[in-house]
């Protein structure tokens, strides 16, 4: 079965292709009638059979790695859809992913297959995608950028798909469905085995798609939008379950954190900073903003967070200055952040992340999803709207100011020396209702700390800025077990900031 590192390692090959103009391509086949709700009625008749597994592909798909990808281009003229300047193109197999997919065009209610064929490619003499034949297939699709310049979505492995965003870089990923991850057993990785595209008088492409797996089948429908500032994706999904799950995980996003301005200890390459995400942010369903740094932990580490359906949630790359990653080639100050919006209602459940130790940056190790609190029964059914957003700042404006910053250190009072076993945590706020506050304007920390002994703490305006304060506690923990702390700065019983919460080990 696909891992997820493997799954990003090929979705990641494909993006190297070069980026060549769009011309047209027909769809082919016959027709048949097509619908979102044939789709859902499909996915019910699949759920009631027993899951086939896919068959075992040619030995000379493992021949197309990533250094062999890299000599692949998507012929322009072949393109889907180039008469506005744009359109869509097709990944071949390759050796991180490995099942074919179905493709296929809807015009008018009838659906026509977009046929594969080694024709579609360029390729050096003797190349395995050649070797192939009409034994090859798709493993996924890309829409691109007026002009062919660039992709801004694309789909490829198990259920993955991701956007550039609208600062034009990719990073992390989103998925149809997450299943039994944070586990002691293996991780279930369900596939998107058929896609369907139509595209709107407005603009906005659909996909259609049906996922397949052990304990699920289940209908996609992603209606996907370029507009000024980010890329939104319209989701709806309808889930028959199999089998019972331990965790199912709705609108997963994963991402990697390697590294960052609160761990320097793990900093072993010569970049400041090294990640694709630095917090998780939640919109939680009482109106609380909070805000969770990203860690990088000793060992795998799940955290729940609320019991009703948050407004949003997401992993976002909140700090977008340069110099504090100083990397000029693949840009992680441009990475996107993907907030996710739920529609109609979810019901009980948490958002859950699930955080695993990495010494790369080519591990993705964070994953967050939101978790029904319903059981997951045999024939139990699922269904959940909602809207992603692919985005470059704050998905939403703050009345309270936001944490910009959260650094450790050693711990204890300035001029004294280091208190053994204490840590010290640094938390900067900035935003619009900090400014014109000083010392004499009252404003305190409220802190909770779970597992160990807040042993000092404090707050006061930055010097030199005018919308920005500084939180400091100095935390003893009790044991080996992470200490969880929840802070935020008040005046006279108002919060004027987010609520921090951080995880201390």
């Amino acid at each position: 079965m696909t891992t997820r590192r493997q799954t990003l390692a090929g979705l990641a090959a494909m993006m190297a292709l070069p980026r060549i103009p769009a011309f047209a391509a027909p769809a082919a086949g016959a027709g048949e009638p097509f619908s979102w709700d044939l789709l859902q009625q499909r996915a019910l008749e699949l759920s009631r059979r027993p899951w086939a597994p896919p068959p075992r592909p040619s030995p000379l798909v493992d021949k197309i790695t990533y250094d062999a990808v890299g000599q692949v281009d998507y012929r322009p003229e072949k393109t889907l859809w180039n008469d506005r300047g744009a359109g869509v193109r097709f990944f071949p197999l390759t050796a991180n992913a490995r099942r074919p997919v179905s493709i296929a065009v809807v015009e008018g209610g009838v659906a026509r297959p977009f046929a594969y064929s080694p024709s579609l490619y360029r390729y050096p003499r003797g190349h395995p995608l050649g070797g192939l034949g009409a034994a090859g297939g798709f493993s996924g699709l890309r829409m691109m950028n007026p002009g062919g310049v660039g992709d801004w979505l694309a789909f490829q492995g198990a259920s993955y798909f991701r956007s550039a965003g609208p600062l034009h870089q990719y990073g992390l990923s989103a998925r149809g469905l997450a299943i039994d991850t944070g586990l002691n057993g293996p991780e279930e990785f369900p596939e998107f085995t058929h896609f369907w595209l139509e595209r709107g008088a407005d603009g906005a492409v659909t996909v259609f798609a049906l996922l397949d797996g052990p304990s699920v089948a289940g209908a996609f429908r992603f209606v996907n939008r370029q507009v000024t500032d980010e890329t939104v994706q319209e989701v709806s999904s309808v889930l028959h379950m199999r089998q019972g799950v331990e965790r199912l995980g709705i609108a997963p996003l994963t991402s990697m954190f390697w590294y960052g301005e609160g761990n320097r200890a793990q900093a072993a390459d010569w970049r400041p900073e090294i990640h694709d995400s630095d917090g998780l942010a939640i919109r939680s369903a009482t109106g609380e903003r909070l805000w969770r740094p990203l860690n990088n932990p000793p060992r795998p580490q799940l955290n729940s967070f609320g019991t009703a359906a948050p407004r949003g949630f997401g992993l976002l790359q909140r700090d977008r200055n340069f110099d504090h990653y100083q990397d000029d080639a693949v840009f992680m100050e441009k990475r996107p952040s993907l907030w996710v919006e739920p529609q109609g209602e979810w019901g009980a459940g948490a958002v859950t992340m699930f955080e695993i130790p990495t010494k790369t940056e080519y591990d993705d190790n964070i994953v967050a999803f939101w978790t029904p609190a319903a059981a997951t029964a045999a024939g139990a059914r699922f269904a959940y709207d909602y809207r992603l957003r692919w985005i470059g700042g704050e998905p939403e404006a703050l009345t309270v100011a936001r944490a910009v910053d959260c650094r450790t250190g050693q711990g204890n009072l300035p001029g004294q020396p280091p208190r053994a076993g204490v840590t010290k945590i640094v938390a900067d706020f900035q935003g619009e209702r900090l400014i014109g506050l000083d010392g004499a304007s009252k404003v305190v920390p409220v802190i909770a700390v779970t597992g160990g002994t807040l042993i000092h703490s404090g707050c006061y305006g930055v010097d030199g800025t005018k919308d920005r304060w500084r939180l400091v506690m100095d935390i003893e923990p009790r044991s080996a077990e992470p200490v969880d702390i929840r802070a935020f700065l008040s005046r006279s019983g108002d919060a004027l900031t987010e609520t921090l919460l951080y995880q201390l080990f």
